[in-house]
């Protein structure tokens, strides 16, 4: 039966369809951006693995739908961080979308996206050097490459794969794609800023004691690391000292090993500080370029003639006040610390960011030795530096508990014990030294009997100085009675 009502309604859906079709715009094609159009480049690098980068494009823009592929960002980009802003023209530019492409191109990526597609494969004659050509379909690649040749499978790779061209998806190098509409049309300067691992900084401190060990000079390092995956060329550096809070499950990024040694780059001034936030802030007073896989070094910080106090630190523990243990150890060792005031009364005075401090001291000829080393946290102005370089060769200690016993036994709600100890402390030193003795003793506590003064520092600790003759000894003995 023929229905000549329904021919305008099919022409109409048809005019619709194609109304619809041209109201959606054809994809720009893509328009590459590279470190050649950079401008500019600003890293600011945190403690942690984490970095802010601002960068400078100078892009040719179409007026309306622009598709630009910014290539060597870094591969460690966070892309929900990322923002494309218009500095020719504030406002002129619209962001669409945005892609960060990663899959990086390599022979097994290439193998894995012609899965299921047709290659060709060049076999080479040994003996005659004639080659021949089939069609073969890609079955596989994760495992290893499984083709399949006219009628018959075969495994791993017979001869030269020719592909036909690279798939779209598959980059040389980090990409992100902006698609985005312009107002204006011509060559505009692109700021494109967004967080990124891979980049890390922390502090070396190199320290040279005086010949008394009442002085020293220090020297203070940036040591910068960049596994980013991209280079900033001439770029300004700025470091962020301080723990800034950040959601860790949003940096999931692998570590790599950096493939270079370090590289000391002099400086012609230190770097110059300023607060920011609850943090400090360092800005480097020139331009810098950190290569991709590189550490480089920065100097940060100097000062001479630092005032430094030498400690010889012997540190018991709680658990032999409440127990009889006896002898608790032969020929114990003391650990050696030094200590300095980060003052402008001491030369110094200004935020030290956290790092390690490697102290030096010269011999009798004149050359510089390794004498021991220790990790600092940020410290500010006005505190105290305190560093462990290690252990006293020459002086040492025999400690023993001489006496125990428990006070009130029958009483099981009662914990009362009064112990008694001697400390044999030996120097083997040409010269006298001064050793603390610092003993953590629990629960409430009275010192009995002493044979030397002690200091009540902190509520559950006694503290002795004893001095030590040269090539002697000094015995301290102390019987205290605690209380639980």
């Amino acid at each position: 039966m023929h229905r000549p009502h329904i021919l305008p309604i099919v022409a109409s859906l048809l005019a619709f369809g194609l109304n619809t079709l041209a109201a959606v715009p054809p994809e720009a094609p893509e328009r590459r951006s590279t470190l050649d159009d950079q401008r500019g480049v600003a890293v600011t690098v945190y403690n942690e693995n984490l970095a802010l980068v601002k960068e400078v494009r100078r892009v040719p823009l179409d007026e309306g739908l622009n598709r630009i592929a910014l290539r060597d960002v870094s591969a460690q980009i966070r892309p929900e961080t990322a923002l494309l802003r218009n500095l020719t023209h504030a406002g002129g530019i619209s962001l669409l979308e945005q892609n960060f492409d990663f899959d990086l191109l390599t022979p097994a990526k290439l193998l894995e996206k012609y899965v299921g597609h047709t290659v060709r494969v060049v076999k080479t004659n040994p003996t005659t050097g004639a080659e021949t050509t089939e069609t073969a379909e890609v079955l596989a690649a994760s495992q290893g490459v499984v083709l399949k040749i006219g009628d018959r499978i075969e495994t791993g790779v017979p001869g030269r794969i020719v592909f036909d061209k690279v798939p779209t998806q598959l980059r040389d190098r980090p990409t992100l794609v902006s698609q985005l509409q312009s107002k204006y049309a011509g060559t505009q300067d692109l700021e494109l800023s967004y967080l990124t691992g891979g980049l890390s900084w922390q502090a070396d401190y190199v320290a040279e004691l005086g010949s008394d060990d009442s002085t020293l000079d220090l020297n203070g390092w940036v040591t910068l690391k960049n596994q980013s995956g991209t280079t900033y060329t001439n770029a300004k550096l700025q470091l962020v000292a301080g723990d800034v809070n950040r959601v860790r499950e949003e940096m999931t990024y692998a570590k790599k090993e950096a493939r270079s040694m370090m590289a000391a780059a002099p400086a012609s001034m230190p770097m110059a500080q300023e607060n920011l936030f609850e943090y400090h802030l360092y800005t480097l007073q020139r331009p810098t370029t950190l290569a991709d896989n590189q550490v480089k070094q920065v100097a940060l910080l100097s000062a001479s003639g630092v005032p430094v106090k030498k400690e010889f630190l012997l540190e018991g523990a709680a658990h032999y006040y409440s127990d009889s243990v006896g002898d608790i150890g032969k020929k114990i060792k003391i650990g050696v610390f030094v200590e300095f005031a980060n003052r402008e009364s001491a030369q110094l005075g200004q935020p030290l960011p956290k790092g390690v401090v490697r102290v030096y001291k010269r011999d009798s000829a004149g050359n510089a030795q390794f004498v021991g080393e220790d990790r600092i946290d940020h410290t500010p102005k006005n505190e105290t530096v305190r560093l462990h370089l290690g252990d006293a060769f020459d002086i040492t200690a025999d400690k023993k508990q001489t006496d125990f016993r428990r006070r009130e036994p029958g009483n099981r709600a009662s914990y009362v014990f009064e112990s008694a100890y001697e400390i044999v402390l030996h120097n083997a030193k040409n010269e006298a030294v001064t050793v603390t003795v610092r003993e953590p003793v629990p629960g409430d506590w009275t010192m009995l009997e002493q044979s030397h003064k002690h200091e009540k520092v902190a509520a559950g600790t006694a503290q002795w100085h004893i001095d030590v003759p040269a090539n002697g000894s000094t015995t301290l003995k102390y019987r205290v009675l605690t209380r639980y």
